[in-house]
């Protein structure tokens, strides 16, 4: 049996932060366009990964929603919609922290400039009946990726010039926007009874599988991003659980987003 190197867990040892990565996804990109015979393109300014997957869904079936042919990626399908003058690029069911990182790392090797993850979450503490919005300050690493793209601890951050962007830019919608943090878990069948609590305990307001990983990558390459909690469910702890709201939450989920999209735009960032 061979000897153990080190007495760190492998997803802590043999690390290098600020080393270049030897894996590119500008060079993934090359590859993919040359075997695809696809001429390179960029993606929308502003881009949004849509994990469940029912933004996208919704805007193709009301004719809102195309899908970019020239989009390289192998895993995945990019969309374009735009609203209120704003062109907005879509992926669906990129879910988790690993495969979420994976395209947002694809999408900025793109041209994306700004990037809104919003995922559907658990609530942890109740403050209000689901459904509901959280802009996720910062989320617990509870996950992988992120110990690939930053030294360990406890929280993700989220960019602070970021939230200051979008700074009250929520306060006049409809729908209610909260700010707090986050579980991000890679495994959400394991959820005991017991780490739930102790998750609640501690102040968390929803549980998600993306967040953390995102904001690691968001400090580590230095890019704008921000990430929403959708806040629909107890877990299906409750019979009739997960009722997302109007079109499965999906009109409420693009106000959000638009709101935050104008933001960037009026501080200087480009929408189209």
């Amino acid at each position: 049996m061979p000897e153990s190197r080190t007495t760190k867990p492998p997803i802590l040892a043999d690390k290098r932060y600020t080393a270049p990565s030897a894996f590119t996804p500008e060079n993934l990109l090359r590859e993919a366009r040359r075997q695809k015979g696809l001429h390179p393109s960029a993606v929308p300014p502003v881009c949004i990964l849509d994990p469940d997957g029912d933004l996208v869904r919704r805007l193709i079936a009301d004719g809102a929603a195309w899908r970019d042919p020239t989009w390289a990626c192998y895993h995945t399908e990019l969309y374009r919609s735009i609203h209120d003058d704003i062109e907005l690029g879509l992926v669906g069911c990129a879910v988790g922290a690993s495969f979420a990182v994976l395209v947002a790392e694809q999408l900025f090797a793109s041209g994306c400039r700004f990037l809104v993850s919003m995922t559907s979450a658990g609530q942890l503490k109740p403050l209000r009946p689901p459904p509901y919005f959280v802009l996720i300050e910062r989320a617990l690493r509870d996950e992988g990726t992120s110990y690939h793209y930053q030294p360990s601890a406890e929280f993700s951050t989220a960019p602070i010039d970021m939230l200051s962007v979008v700074a009250g830019a929520f306060d006049t919608l409809r729908v209610p926007v909260e700010r707090g943090a986050t579980w991000t878990t890679d495994a959400p069948f394991r959820e005991t009874a017991e780490t739930v609590e102790a998750m609640r305990s501690r102040g968390l307001l929803a549980v998600e599988m993306e967040a953390a990983a995102l904001y690691a990558f968001a400090a580590a390459r230095e890019k704008p991003v921000l990430c929403f909690a959708h806040v629909t469910n107890q877990m299906a702890q409750a019979h009739g659980d997960f009722e997302k709201g109007e079109a499965d939450g999906t009109v409420d989920a693009l106000v959000v987003i638009l709101a935050a999209a104008k933001r960037f735009a009026a501080k200087g960032g480009e929408t189209s």
